[in-house]
């Protein structure tokens, strides 16, 4: 396989299968999709990827204690999910429901389960998973680290929103609004890019977006082509066309924001890190309908970043 393998791994029960992730053709490294992959420990065998029909990235693999299934999380839609996936069929259960992004996970030999889970309006808190029960189950929650900090907060409300781009392709996004703001109001808004590209924004405590929204403006977080969570095409349908699909879906998802009613047409700005500063840039080449714009950790010059690139 040309392609990489990623660990960290983990050993069967039994030591005689290893669990890894498979990534992808070499020359698509900025949008790996992630497989489970399970190899015999001896060798004997070669590997071969269990969720082949999942087209969602999977990481942090980790035999269960019966070691007929791994654990893992995915990235699907606005969602960091736990999930089990049976190694014999590779048939992938939702162990959570509900707008949460699971960061991290620890299980223990008797099928316990703790899990770091964020929502909109929480940072990471230590939960309790019964990863034994059939079907999704709500969380328990354990530690309550944050609970006085932000029963003092007024927090902006988040919420999914969905748009369609010049050349019809649906895209996903979260949108904030100020917490109080006056419905019907068109407010100033922000649109704040995700890096990567490929990655996703997700229903999680996100602090810089929430105290943009304290200040009153609206926030619109889009995961434009080439973010994780929608799929291997979705990523990599920008790939060697930078700049020009996502600038697409952005303009798109905030000409929905407009139509709408959330976001003021005159008072709109943009701005993002890494590859969203780069998207920054590509953005306010192709309309001037931005009044204020911030490029963070960007490349508006291609060409320069050959042979500097820290990727190289």
């Amino acid at each position: 396989f040309a392609g990489p393998d990623n660990g960290r791994v983990s050993w069967s029960p039994d030591g005689k299968w290893i669990a890894f992730t498979r990534g992808d053709d070499p020359k698509y490294s900025a949008y790996h999709l992630n497989k489970l992959a399970l190899v015999p420990a001896d060798g004997s065998a070669p590997a071969h990827v269990v969720t082949a029909a999942l087209d969602r990235p999977v990481s942090s693999p980790r035999f269960t204690a019966d070691g007929k299934a791994v654990l893992a999380t995915i990235a699907d839609d606005r969602s960091d999910e736990l999930v089990r996936i049976d190694v014999a069929d590779g048939r992938v259960e939702r162990l959570i429901d509900g707008k949460r992004a699971v960061s991290g996970y620890s299980a223990l030999p008797d099928g316990r389960v703790a899990a770091l889970v964020s929502t909109p309006d929480r940072p990471p808190e230590v939960f309790a998973i019964d990863a034994g029960s059939a079907g999704r189950a709500s969380p328990r929650q354990l530690s309550h680290q944050n609970d006085s900090l932000f029963a003092e907060l007024q927090l902006a409300s988040v919420d999914g929103q969905t748009s369609r781009s010049k050349d019809g392709t649906e895209v996903h996004s979260l949108l904030y609004r100020p917490a109080g703001a006056a419905a019907g109001t068109p407010l100033p808004l922000l649109v704040y890019i995700h890096g990567g590209p490929n990655s996703q924004d997700a229903y999680r405590c996100d602090f810089d977006r929430q105290f943009f929204a304290a200040n009153g403006y609206a926030v619109l977080a889009v995961n434009y082509r080439g973010s994780s969570g929608r799929g291997s095409a979705y990523q990599k349908a920008i790939f060697a066309d930078w700049g020009n699909k996502e600038v697409l879906d952005l303009v798109g998802a905030v000409d929905e924001a407009v139509r709408s009613g959330v976001a003021d047409p005159e008072r709109l700005g943009i701005g993002g890190w890494s590859y969203g500063g780069i998207l920054t840039d590509y953005t306010i080449a192709t309309t001037p309908r931005f009044k204020a714009a911030v490029s963070g950790a960007g490349s508006a010059l291609q060409l320069a970043m050959y042979g500097t690139d820290q990727y190289v």
